[in-house]
């Protein structure tokens, strides 16, 4: 039997970038956390893929477009490159209930890791999601996988332990 993968899925604004509180929708607003670069090595070095699972309404909304988005997940990959950490794959949802109903891939609900985890042939039960709100924790359970709550721009290194 083939054995799965496992992987740290992480939310991006908060986690990866700075929180600004609402919408990151400009390049020039778009600031990495250059704190969580050896964080994320380790994790990688540890056996775990990186993926990226993000909501991002404001492209619903008409504030950003997807090349703008797509030029900031580019950025967080050059950034991160030189440390040697690699994103797996980026998964972003790009509705807003107020503009385009309900999806199954805006958090809380798990759509977005549901699809990681059959794209990437991973172990749910060993599979981590990092997220600054709660939704994040409710979106990891409902996939199967532990969701580890962080405050907004906390440094990942302070919670390395209790991933395994």
């Amino acid at each position: 039997m083939e054995s799965k993968n496992k992987a740290v899925f992480l939310d991006r604004d908060g986690v990866l970038n700075k929180e600004l509180g609402n919408y990151v929708c400009t390049l020039e607003d778009f600031e990495i956390l250059g704190h969580n670069f050896e964080a994320l090595k380790e994790l990688q070095d540890r056996g775990y893929l990186l993926l990226v699972a993000t909501n991002q309404g404001g492209i619903a909304k008409g504030w950003y477009t997807l090349d703008t988005l797509n030029e900031m997940h580019n950025r967080l990959r050059q950034a991160y490159a030189p440390y040697g950490v690699n994103f797996t794959e980026f998964y972003f949802c790009p509705h807003h209930p107020e503009f385009t109903g309900d999806c199954d891939c805006r958090k809380p609900k798990p759509g977005m890791l549901l699809r990681g985890i059959h794209e990437h042939n991973l172990d749910a039960s060993k599979s981590y999601f990092i997220g600054d709100k709660f939704t994040d924790v409710e979106a990891a359970e409902a996939a199967g996988m532990t969701g580890i709550k962080i405050e907004i721009d906390q440094p990942l290194g302070e919670i390395l332990h209790k991933i395994v």
